[in-house]
């Protein structure tokens, strides 16, 4: 039996099948950690997909061949991480009620209406930062871990969306 260090070193010099052998040892720690993490084992077996092909685009950064179990089951709850992340805005994003005028009767006013219909109109990536740094209060540090995005992305995206809303909303005045 091959050890993995062995099994990395062939696999990094070609050999798909010994990166396979890997998979096959390591699989239910990966996956164990990704449900783990998730929760759940639908979500769980397609992060485990995910960090294996991430794990073999990488394995040549790999330095210590006899840690590939650790490592692979640190980039699996990574994965499961960013998954786990990624849900919670599309289910955020889902669920928000429609903002209502201070009557609370259901129906906007002309103001939030032109507001609510601008930013609906941004683009998805752009849309979902604003909604959760405005519509539900979230820091842009909060904002960036959960969409796992860097800060420095998600103040980019705030800044860009703003300006569309600006231009948008000035291109409605009459």
């Amino acid at each position: 039996m091959q050890s993995d260090a062995e099994l990395v070193t062939t696999a990094v010099g070609g050999d798909p099948e010994a990166f396979a052998v890997l998979m096959r040892r390591h699989e239910r720690s990966v996956r164990a950690a990704a449900v783990e993490v998730l929760g759940d084992h639908e979500a769980a077996r397609d992060a485990a997909q995910e960090t294996f092909l991430a794990a073999y685009r990488k394995l040549g950064e790999l330095r210590n061949g006899s840690a590939f179990g650790p490592w692979v089951v640190k980039i699996a709850r990574r994965r499961a991480g960013r998954m786990a992340r990624q849900r919670r805005v599309t289910a955020s994003l889902e669920s928000q009620p429609d903002p209502v005028d201070a009557r609370g009767d259901g129906h906007l006013d002309g103001t939030s209406r032109r507001l609510l219909s601008a930013v609906m109109s941004l683009p998805r990536h752009e849309r979902a930062v604003v909604m959760l740094r405005h519509f539900d209060g979230l820091s842009v540090q909060v904002v960036a871990e959960m969409t796992g995005r860097p800060v420095g992305t998600v103040t980019k995206q705030l800044s860009r969306a703003y300006a569309r809303l600006r231009q948008r909303l000035k291109d409605e005045e009459p």
